[in-house]
């Protein structure tokens, strides 16, 4: 069996069961006048992981692996985003509200679509998520076990908030699950590094870590 040298032990592969899950790449975390950007990040972390997540992105299509897209994203009414979500803080803008890109992560608007250099190609699989996780209230879960996949690689932002949740989700419901450590990005540092020794800790408590390097590495003989 191939093994990608991860972290904290190698992680054996198996292509017929793998996937990739590239979560909220989209404009409204990651571009200037951004959702993001309102909440006073400093959206330049996020975008540079961008050319990595291509990277893993493109070496799946390659192989004819399975690849999922997920956007966090709400219905134009709101009715799926709960006040506790919606009315936090004193941002400048709130989910719902006008922004240079549309309407904040309401579905369909210009500023919850995924980037463009990683959108989505006919056939692959999008989830629009109202939650962090990308198993609460989608088809994910149904759409992994019609694909057959029991293996997924992560990749996305934020790396503490709903990519940590999705592979705590992922984890609860049995699946294997590998971060690309550097394929993913926080606003803050300390919470990425944080998050990264959380998922690889107690042998795998969660799940493991390893750069994408290691990943390609592993899929060379795919």
């Amino acid at each position: 069996m191939t093994k990608i040298a991860a972290e904290p032990f190698a992680f054996e592969l198996e292509p017929s069961a793998l996937a990739l899950v590239i979560i909220d790449m989209q404009r409204d975390f990651i571009e200037p006048g951004g959702f993001g950007e309102s909440l006073g990040n400093d959206v330049s972390r996020l975008r540079a992981i961008v050319p990595t997540v291509l990277r893993l992105l493109l070496s799946f299509r390659a192989r004819g692996l399975p690849v999922i897209h997920t956007m966090e994203c709400h219905r134009p009414d709101l009715s799926d985003c709960p006040p506790a979500k919606r009315d936090r803080g004193a941002p400048r803008l709130r989910i719902g509200d006008p922004g240079p890109m549309g309407r904040v992560l309401i579905v369909g608007e210009p500023g919850a679509a995924i980037l463009p250099e990683l959108a989505p190609l006919p056939g692959e699989i999008v989830i629009e998520k109202p939650g962090k996780g990308a198993f609460y209230a989608t088809s994910l879960q149904e759409e992994l076990t019609r694909i057959g996949a029991r293996q997924l690689v992560f990749a996305g932002v934020t790396t503490e908030v709903c990519v940590q949740t999705t592979i705590r989700e992922a984890n609860d419901r049995g699946y294997e699950c590998l971060l690309a450590e550097d394929a993913t990005a926080s606003y803050f540092p300390q919470f990425e590094t944080a998050t990264l020794e959380m998922i690889r800790a107690q042998g795998a408590i969660i799940g493991w870590t390893a750069t994408t390097e290691q990943i390609l590495a592993g899929l060379r003989d795919v």
